[in-house]
């Protein structure tokens, strides 16, 4: 039986990270990036495609239990049977030239036969290395990639079916640890790392870095959970955060909705940055700002919705034929061809998040402000066009109403940073002519006054998720007829089991996709936020709580959840369902205890 999305956890260095199965099986790893070609890619294929489980010698399913450390990236998972109990605590370090991958086995009782099988296949489970010995190490090289492994004392490996394998007993109080170090082949090892070192260095770290968070109200373990990740998925050299550490996990179990999410989303940004700063992470607020900073300097025609993870442009998509794809959903999909297209919104998204930086005080620089006038000044022509919006449709583009929402975001930003610094040049009486004109249209043309509701795009009667977010961001407030009847139409139209669909994919074309997926669990989180912004705060700490129920064992959230087959679907975990958890816990019980 295939495993589920939910059966996986995740660890991680901050420049990459595992998952790691509920059988022991670390199934997913690109080294040395997030971004990177996996070496085990077992996720998206099979065992031939890399993988490396270390379990009990006769165990072939689930663990018995398994949990992070309170407060940290650290993954204990135990075993009990017939002979006795074992725990396998997993970590990556902080790495200080190399990633490590530290995997410690411990003997709790009786005396356990416990075997690895490590199966490296670089280039996303397509190329088999050569295998040595040298000096105690099993060395693992193909090409450009290099793997290192060893363990501590050292236990007797052999080659078999182009893996590397091993056997060995603990008792009560034995540790076997094994460290897997990558580095390019043509460079020197790395200096070794002390497996129960770098464990007592990572839950002292972890932990301190948890003592930041300024958060103390209800859920503040789902929360910190939820931090954690985060921080996780933040690519430390640049600042930049993914939006998963994977690709191709599908919408839909069988289906090609299947993308490749390893890179940094433009939107992503002001709801990051309100995390950062609202909990107590100025510091990782002010690195997002300034890769993004980066990230968007040069021509505004220019500005992607996404980008590498050091602000790379190209991200060619392709597909890799010999991997089947998870649970048989193909194709795999690596890179994402969604970068070329035209997203308006993502103009809105970037001044928010600066007009956001500058007012939470965070150190401003002379060039910002001319970036923000560029943008600015150039939205105010290009605004008029229809464009892809912000789900990536691939339908062709329209008037979407939550990009034309986003531009007055923009030209509001703009009009008010001006206001509040009149030191800056700008054409601020242009700028609120603007301002007025998107919102005149918005309302005329994107406002479906029969049903008293704001549409997807211009004369459609579909409806957008997004369009909760319209009092989040004050375009209009919250007790707006307007808003409330979009708010309820929403609920209605795209509710699904008591969740929420991006938009309806039954018998539309707006994505240019077949087939379906589950709900959106970022929506479900905007949703509970726009109840609470209505005065409706009982019902919305309601779906939060449903909403918090659906992370799994571990805490961790996808992208979307199969209400009807209780299951989460998309790439995972998702920095943007995890992002919605806490600004919608810092919305809802902010006052209940929040520093």
């Amino acid at each position: 039986m295939h495993p589920r999305i939910e059966d996986y956890a995740l660890i991680g260095d901050e420049q990459t990270a595992a998952l790691i199965g509920r059988d022991g099986s670390v199934d997913w790893l690109c080294l040395p990036r997030f971004d990177s070609a996996a070496c085990f890619a077992k996720l998206l294929g099979d065992s031939d495609n890399g993988h490396w489980r270390i379990a009990p010698k006769d165990v072939t399913g689930p663990c018995t239990r398994r949990a992070y450390r309170p407060q940290t990236l650290v993954l204990d998972t135990e075993w009990e049977t017939d002979e006795g109990a074992i725990r396998v605590t997993d970590l990556m370090p902080q790495r200080d030239r190399a990633p490590d991958l530290v995997r410690i086995v411990e003997g709790l009782s009786g005396r356990v036969t416990v075997r690895s099988t490590l199966r490296i296949r670089f280039d996303y489970g397509s190329i088999v290395p050569w295998v040595r010995r040298s000096g105690g190490h099993r060395v693992a090289v193909a090409g450009p990639d290099s793997v290192w492994l060893r363990s501590e004392p050292e236990v007797p490996t052999w080659g078999k079916n182009f893996g590397t394998h091993s056997e060995f007993t603990v008792e009560k109080g034995e540790k076997v640890a094994f460290v897997l170090t990558w580095h390019p082949s043509h460079e020197p090892r790395p200096p070794l790392v002390d497996a129960h070192k770098a464990l007592h260095g990572s839950v002292r770290d972890w932990r301190h870095w948890v003592r930041r968070c300024s958060y103390d109200g209800p859920y503040r373990d789902a929360v910190i959970r939820s931090l954690i990740t985060l921080k996780a998925l933040t690519y430390r050299p640049t600042g930049g955060i993914v939006a998963a550490p994977t690709t191709s996990l599908p919408e839909e179990v069988g289906g090609v909705r299947n993308w490749d999410y390893r890179y940094c989303w433009l939107r992503d940004s002001t709801l990051t940055l309100n995390v950062g700063l609202s909990a107590g992470y100025r510091e990782e607020a002010e690195a997002w700002r300034d890769w993004l900073l980066r990230a968007v300097a040069g021509d505004p025609a220019d500005l992607q919705i996404m980008y590498g993870l050091a602000g790379e442009r190209r991200l060619p998509e392709f597909e890799v034929p010999w991997l089947s794809g998870f649970a048989g959903s193909k194709p795999v999909r690596i890179g994402n061809l969604a970068v070329d297209q035209l997203q308006l919104d993502v103009y809105g998204e970037v001044m928010d998040s600066l007009a956001l930086a500058r007012d939470a005080g965070l150190p401003t620089k002379p060039h910002i402000w001319a970036i923000q006038a560029a943008l600015i000044d150039w939205l105010r022509e290009a605004w008029r066009q229809p464009d892809e919006g912000l789900w990536e449709v691939r339908g062709g583009r329209r008037h979407f109403v939550h990009s034309k929402v986003m531009v007055w975001v923009a030209a509001d930003r703009a009009v008010r940073t001006l206001e509040k610094n009149p030191k800056l040049q700008g054409d601020l009486d242009g700028w609120r002519a603007m301002r007025d004109e998107v919102h005149r249209e918005v309302c005329e043309k994107g406002f479906d006054a029969e049903r008293n509701t704001f549409t997807q795009s211009y004369g459609s009667r579909e409806l957008d998720a997004a369009l909760l977010l319209i009092p989040r961001v004050g375009f209009l407030p919250p007790d707006d007829p307007r808003v409330i009847g979009t708010i309820d139409a929403i609920r209605t139209e795209l509710s699904h089991n008591g969740f929420l669909r991006r938009y309806s994919t039954d018998g539309t074309t707006v994505d240019g996709l077949p087939g379906d997926e589950g709900t959106f669990l970022a929506c479900s989180f905007w949703l509970a936020e726009a109840l609470h912004m209505t005065g409706r705060t009982q019902e919305a700490r309601e779906l939060f709580d449903r909403l918090v129920g659906l992370t799994n064992d571990v805490g961790l959230l996808s992208e979307e959840y199969d209400p009807v087959a209780d299951r989460q679907l998309g790439n995972f975990p998702q920095a943007f369902s995890h992002i919605g958890l806490v600004n919608t816990a810092l919305a809802l019980f902010g006052g209940d205890g929040a520093g």
